[in-house]
């Protein structure tokens, strides 16, 4: 009666998706393919980007205020699309916030689906990760991944330069050359088995085609996109309370918190396609 009760008196609202930047595209880009359906909001934190260099207390702080928002649009379901805060904030969100709304909200991250199927890649249970410096220094990968398939053996390189190069619009410049080589060279001189590498941050697909330039070929390269795509559809099925509160008329809605004009411009590297954000005020 309980469960019947909350269904009725909350109403089904669109899955938010968010992100500390533009990053975040390239689960949202996967979600709305697999789930077509569903109703998505997007937003970005472009005005405080970068996460990854931050503190705890920072992402954490960020992340929820960002969250709050979303569920201000009516999101019952909100997915973190960014490494960083799922690897600061999510817990934190998870534990301590969510059991203080009297509603039936969720808050999902990226790292465990990734986590959760990295075992069935790699052949050889050497495993690399790029990401951002927050995200290494959380040990969430390592632990993730051990909780799943603790025979795997992960090795982390700190990228604190891809996304600034992303977000500035030089992913295909020489400067990214550089920076992606020495990160590359950095990750297998401490693991030369690795066979399967992690992009642990959104952002970093952008620079897939480079990072494949300078990595031999016999090493998978594994985006998170389409990973947590499968696993939210999955997450669907088996929350069928959670389904029902989530929106399914094809909508779509974009916001940041910085210049519109500025986040359209540079979501078509991310969509391939024209979008009309609007402007948010955390403050």
């Amino acid at each position: 009666m309980s469960f019947v009760f909350i269904c009725t008196m909350q109403l089904a609202g669109p899955i938010g998706v968010f992100d500390s930047g533009y990053g975040g595209l390239t689960v949202y880009r996967e979600l709305v393919e697999i789930l077509p359906e569903y109703d998505f909001i997007y937003l970005g934190d472009n005005a405080r980007v970068p996460y990854g260099t931050r503190s705890y207390e920072t992402v954490y702080k960020y992340t929820w205020q960002c969250t709050q928002q979303l569920f201000a649009q009516n999101c019952n379901l909100v997915i973190l699309a960014c490494n960083t805060a799922s690897a600061k904030a999510l817990r934190s969100i998870q534990q301590h916030n969510l059991p203080e709304i009297q509603a039936l909200k969720r808050v999902l991250g990226v790292i465990r689906p990734t986590a959760e199927v990295i075992g069935s890649i790699t052949g050889n249970n050497h495993v690399g990760v790029f990401a951002t410096e927050g995200t290494v220094k959380s040990e969430s990968y390592r632990m993730e991944i051990g909780r799943f398939s603790p025979e795997i053996k992960v090795t982390q390189e700190a990228c604190p330069m891809w996304v600034p190069l992303i977000e500035g619009g030089y992913a295909s410049s020489t400067w990214a050359d550089y920076f992606v080589r020495e990160n590359i060279d950095n990750l297998l001189k401490n693991d030369p088995e690795i066979d399967s590498i992690i992009l642990g941050c959104t952002h970093y697909p952008l620079l897939e085609e480079k990072i494949r330039s300078f990595l031999p070929n016999e090493i998978n390269l594994v985006s998170q996109g389409g990973i947590v795509a499968n696993s939210l559809k999955d997450y669907m099925q088996r929350h069928p309370e959670i389904d029902a509160l989530c929106a399914k008329n094809g909508h779509r809605k974009f916001f940041t918190t910085d210049d519109p004009a500025w986040f359209n411009e540079k979501a078509k590297q991310f969509l391939d396609l024209n979008i009309e954000s609007k402007h948010i005020d955390l403050s």
